[in-house]
């Protein structure tokens, strides 16, 4: 649906090459497979989401890049830079049924960065990262807003955005991220060197050509940052005037520099409703 029209999944790789996922014994072949012949060459990898098996996709992945897209074969140099790896859904954690936080695709890249990074002693390098928090991720969702909009028969702009959500490295430090860019000159935004986290990233032209097709009407992106996920407050909530104390521990993506101002929620309240309700009320609507 995305317009990739030859996909090779993980299972589809192992099992046209059966040796290379040896973790498991009870999916080790009994006798030795004949040599895969006919297999697509891989040019590239992108990751959605955390895999069920991680040892699995983890082997599966690096074979992939050490061999450049033809993991039946040994090269005898590691090519660098290796194939191009996209990837979206950074969160480190997230909230389940589990009291606890639970690994997100963050913590599988992290796996994979290191791993990769051991074996060969060069940097995996990410031809992009989409998703949360990076800024073409809230500029589509601008674009997809004002889209509802006009099907709604709006004629006033939209002037305010409101991003909820219940993690402040991604969430919270996005939204901030996108009001940056929102309260910048329009001169700044439109060469690219804003200076900030990824500002010289190659979604620079991809965000400016979205840009495009976004009028300017849009001034503030609010964060609200709600206490019923990955992020709770123990005490009372916060009002709008008391500062958000950071954690010390930076759980965002290694590509992400760590701004603690990035992760200050503009508001915090108690769930998804009063979030709501605070929106509401901002814009008059109560």
């Amino acid at each position: 649906s995305l317009g990739f029209k030859h996909v090779v999944t993980i299972e589809a790789l192992r099992k046209a090459y059966p040796l290379l996922d040896m973790v498991d014994q009870s999916r080790r072949p009994k006798q030795l497979p004949p040599p895969t012949t006919g297999f697509p060459t891989i040019e590239g990898v992108i990751l959605f989401g955390e895999p069920v098996r991680w040892e699995t996709s983890l082997q599966l992945i690096t074979d992939v890049l050490l061999s450049n897209g033809n993991p039946g074969e040994e090269l005898q140099e590691v090519p660098y830079p290796h194939l191009p790896v996209l990837a979206c859904n950074m969160d480190l954690l997230w909230m389940a049924e589990a009291k606890m936080p639970r690994f997100g695709h963050g913590t599988f890249l992290l796996c994979l960065e290191n791993i990769y990074k051991k074996v060969t002693g060069r940097e995996l390098k990410y031809e992009a990262l989409i998703g949360k928090p990076s800024r073409i991720t809230y500029l589509y969702a601008e674009y997809l807003i004002k889209e509802q909009a006009e099907k709604q028969g709006w004629k006033a702009p939209i002037r305010h955005l409101y991003a909820v959500g219940d993690n402040p490295m991604s969430d919270i430090y996005g939204a901030n991220l996108y009001n940056n860019y929102l309260s910048a000159q329009e001169n700044q935004v439109q060469a690219g060197v804003k200076r900030s986290p990824q500002a010289t990233s190659p979604q620079t032209k991809d965000y400016l050509e979205l840009r495009k097709d976004c009028n300017n009407s849009v001034e503030s992106c609010e964060s609200i940052l709600v206490c019923t996920g990955v992020y709770r407050h123990n005490d009372s909530v916060p009002s709008k005037t008391e500062k958000y104390s950071t954690e010390t521990v930076f759980h965002g993506h290694r590509d992400f520099c760590f701004d603690p101002s990035l992760v200050k929620a503009s508001y915090i309240v108690q769930d998804v409703e009063e979030a709501v309700q605070l929106a509401f009320k901002k814009e008059n609507w109560s």
